[in-house]
């Protein structure tokens, strides 16, 4: 008998275990009944669509997106034929999450992030378009075409079936992916707080197409830390909130972390900072703020943090594992909410 889907958990991986290691716990997420698993690539670290094919090369429902690649690096014709391909591996099951990427990283590699906004919208319409299997001819301020369509030669030429989820996180873009996104992927290492004011924001933008963000799919990252000795999972936890309360003041503020900390941390790290620096910093970092943003602590904590996200607008909880053991974060959230446990 098939294990039930469970559309309110998925997995998130970035870069912290082989490729090899990632593709059995996407076969060992799909197993337990999750809805999803999420390839990151924040950073120059891993390209996002080569594990993502591993995993739908080895899978046979769970859906797979790219958590998220950013609409600058990629020219629009060759990343709808790359997300095209996708879909030819495993029709149905991929999703294109994007986001407008981040500086000082993007500024690093040449690229000049100006009106985000504006090449986000331009991005998504092309890509959205060419996915569809439409000819484009396109002027815009950041995307241009005269008359590109997806060029199959062998294959059956039909519409693909590659939903667009933005990675937002400031509510201009939130606005913006109520408006023209089929999903929004919010962003990890915020509090259930902040998704009342995204939701907002979503609302806003979606009313401007004519529907609701309750229309939109709305998976959220969650940074999990999970173990049965407390203490652990959360000093696991507070190196990463601890680099993000460095890079991402607004964000933290937002979150309702208290502003004299978030400025504390601030001018002890710098970017990047070394892993010296960012334990230092850790020591300044009390265990309610990192529970205020994370789910950590013990299984029964960390389910009751994402619970907390699923109230506030979530629909999916997209768990980023820090612990050693994901399959015990898997089993614990599969067990919790419907998937099967035999």
């Amino acid at each position: 008998m098939a294990t039930p889907v469970n559309e309110r958990v998925a997995l998130y991986l970035q870069d912290a275990h082989p490729i090899r290691e990632g593709i059995r716990y996407a076969a060992y997420a799909e197993e337990r009944g999750f809805a999803a698993v999420w390839q990151a690539e924040s950073r120059l670290v891993r390209e996002a669509t080569v594990p993502m094919a591993a995993y739908l090369s080895h899978t046979q429902r769970i859906r797979v997106g790219s958590g998220v690649i950013n609409n600058w690096t990629r020219n629009v014709a060759l990343l709808a034929s790359t997300f095209a391909t996708l879909d030819d591996l495993a029709p149905g099951r991929v999703i294109l999450g994007i986001g407008a990427w981040w500086d000082p990283l993007a500024a690093k590699v040449g690229i000049d992030r100006l009106r985000p906004l504006r090449a986000m919208r331009e991005t998504v319409e092309v890509v959205r378009a060419l996915l569809a299997d439409e000819t484009v001819t396109y002027r815009g301020e950041f995307v241009n075409l005269d008359g590109v369509e997806l060029d199959y030669v062998h294959q059956e030429r039909r519409p693909k079936d590659v939903p667009i989820y933005i990675g937002a996180t400031g509510m201009k873009m939130m606005e913006l992916t109520g408006e023209i996104a089929d999903g929004a992927l919010l962003n990890y290492l915020v509090s259930p707080r902040y998704n009342e004011q995204a939701m907002e924001h979503l609302e806003s933008g979606a009313l401007r197409a004519g529907r609701h963000a309750e229309d939109l799919d709305r998976p959220q990252l969650v940074v999990c830390s999970l173990d049965d000795d407390r203490d652990r999972a959360l000093d696991a936890a507070r190196l990463l909130v601890t680099q993000y309360l460095g890079q991402q003041p607004h964000i933290m503020k937002a979150s309702g972390v208290p502003s004299a900390l978030v400025e504390e941390i601030g001018s002890v790290l710098t970017w990047p900072a070394s892993h010296e620096q960012i334990e230092a910093a850790a020591r300044l970092v009390p265990d309610e703020v990192v529970q205020m943003i994370t789910a950590s602590g013990t299984p029964d904590e960390c389910r009751a943090k994402v619970d907390e996200y699923l109230a506030a607008g979530a629909t999916c909880a997209v768990l980023y594992p820090l612990g050693d053991d994901v399959e015990a974060m898997i089993d614990a959230f599969a067990t919790a909410t419907g998937g099967d446990a035999g």
